[in-house]
């Protein structure tokens, strides 16, 4: 239980503690305490769960009848591994990305009066680490709606950081968009309330015998929740946030965006229709069908938008929106095999995704380039780099033997398996030409880095590759997506059985 609670308050408390000291903090202290926060809240991480897994307890009451509780349950420990990892590697990647003493600080500072504020960022960035432990370990659906406004809270700053007119715009739109989601979700959990006996996360779904009266009302109920919920995962019609948000942010912190912040969405969805509703009251129903279409549109939508962008990250951007949909599909058909695909796909997606905004922001960081097209030969400079940003493009795309190979698998096999009338056969369709358009849009860099061309003056060419607190990260989760591949079947196996209880 204290542990639990430990890995929740402990960043948080530091993040405050950083955000208002007021006296000048010497980088090297700012640094040696990000990282033993980073450290140590990872370390709480992994105790809580390996020492706290299937316990519960309620921190304080708030009314007669809803308390704030936390609790820890296999999927409290998918999506707790992916961000403690993210987190982790975006965090050490930072040290060197947002080190004031770079020549592209140093611009930035002296022509564009813009600092890069490290104590600041590093406080709301151990603050958001905090809060998405919390969200992890929510217990019940009012427990899980508090955390998430504070995440929406607490992160907008890293979108806002740079101050610029642009950041403040795209920051903005998150806040308005997230807010309006938020209460979207909240309107259904009073109706929630009103058809159940309980809030708590309970596998299979806590309506009551009363709810048989209101299912209409409760299928309204459930649309709204998915849309408002939906909103953080990027979900049409309420998607635009998204790419306005990640170009303007710092890199680490459209790495921690991308692949875990959007992710909260994605649990959110899990725990509305898994653990409150329950797949069996949803299943056939013309919410599901909605549900089917919006993920569908915004898989190809994504694809498309991202195929048609110049800006490296904004590119990166359009393919979270698309990716996420690709979970969301196969929540949406709600069979065991999509579902594994679904869960399998978070931590694909979660470690793919954030290197390649690691490697985007590495690029940016050595260059100062930030469109595709002005990328050329950059795969002779840095290596390192693209040969990992290479390796985790094949993975988004879907090519064996990488992790997004086999956790796409599982959702075309799993979607075609099913009886349900054209989606059946229409979502594996969708999601071939997505895959088809993510080449188009990752392999253009690769081939523009590795083989510029024979006009190409190879005079200019430099090593530009960053440092080992960049390097190391980035190699790191590569590894780490290249092994979700290569060895899936524990992992395949430990999802297919959480796929069935739920």
């Amino acid at each position: 239980m204290y542990l639990m609670l430990l890995s929740i308050l402990a960043p948080i408390l530091i993040g405050l503690y950083l955000l208002v000291r007021k006296e000048h903090l010497n980088r090297k202290h700012l640094l040696v305490t990000a990282g033993i926060a980073f450290v140590l809240t990872g370390a709480l991480v992994v105790a809580a769960l390996a020492t706290a897994y299937g316990t519960s307890f309620t921190l304080f009451p708030l009314t007669d009848t809803l308390s704030i509780v936390f609790a820890i349950d296999e999927m409290s420990i998918l999506f707790s591994a992916v961000t403690v990892v993210v987190f982790l590697c975006a965090g050490f990647f930072s040290f060197e990305y947002m080190d004031p003493n770079t020549a592209e600080a140093r611009y930035n500072r002296i022509y564009l009066n813009q600092e890069t504020h490290e104590k600041r960022y590093y406080g709301f960035y151990l603050i958001v680490f905090g809060v998405l432990n919390a969200l992890c370990f929510a217990g019940n659906l009012i427990t899980f709606y508090l955390f998430f406004e504070i995440l929406t809270l607490s992160s907008m700053p890293l979108v806002l950081h740079n101050g610029g007119h642009e950041a403040i715009m795209a920051g903005l739109k998150y806040l308005f968009y997230s807010l309006c989601g938020a209460y979207m979700a909240l309107f259904g959990i009073y109706f929630i309330c009103q058809n159940s006996n309980t809030i708590t996360f309970t596998a299979g779904g806590v309506l009551n015998s009363a709810s048989d009266s209101n299912t209409g009302l409760l299928l309204i109920t459930a649309l709204v929740m998915i849309l408002g919920f939906g909103v953080k995962a990027g979900m049409f019609p309420m998607h635009a946030w998204l790419p306005a948000a990640h170009p303007v942010a710092p890199a680490p912190a459209s790495a921690v965006l991308s692949a875990v912040i959007v992710k909260a969405g994605v649990l959110a969805l899990i725990r509305v229709v898994y653990y409150i509703f329950g797949s069996a009251f949803l299943q056939g129903t013309w919410v599901q069908t909605v549900w089917l279409v919006l993920t569908l549109v915004t898989v190809f939508m994504g694809s498309m938008l991202a195929y048609r962008e110049p800006v490296l990250k904004k590119r990166l951007a359009y393919s979270t929106v698309s990716q996420l949909s690709y979970i969301l599909f196969g929540l949406a058909v709600m069979s065991t095999e999509t579902v594994t695909g679904s869960l399998l796909h978070v931590l694909a997606h979660g470690l793919i995704k954030a290197t390649l905004f690691l490697c985007a922001g590495a690029i940016i960081h050595m260059t100062g380039k930030t469109r595709v097209d002005e990328l050329r030969g950059i795969g002779k400079e840095m290596p390192v780099t693209m040969w990992c940003y290479t390796i985790v493009s094949l993975g988004l795309i879907g090519i064996p033997p990488t992790g997004g190979f086999v956790s796409k698998w599982y959702l075309a096999t799993g979607s075609l398996a099913t009886d349900i009338p054209v989606f059946r056969w229409l979502g594996p369709v969708i999601l071939l030409v997505s895959a088809l358009l993510t080449a188009g849009y990752l392999l253009p860099l690769m081939v523009l880095g590795f083989l510029p061309g024979a006009d190409y003056d190879y005079s200019k060419l430099r090593n530009r590759e960053p440092s080992l607190f960049m390097t190391i990260p980035i190699i790191i989760m590569t590894l780490l997506s290249l092994l979700v591949g290569l060895v899936p079947t524990q992992l395949v196996d430990w999802l297919m059985n959480l796929g069935r209880k739920i």
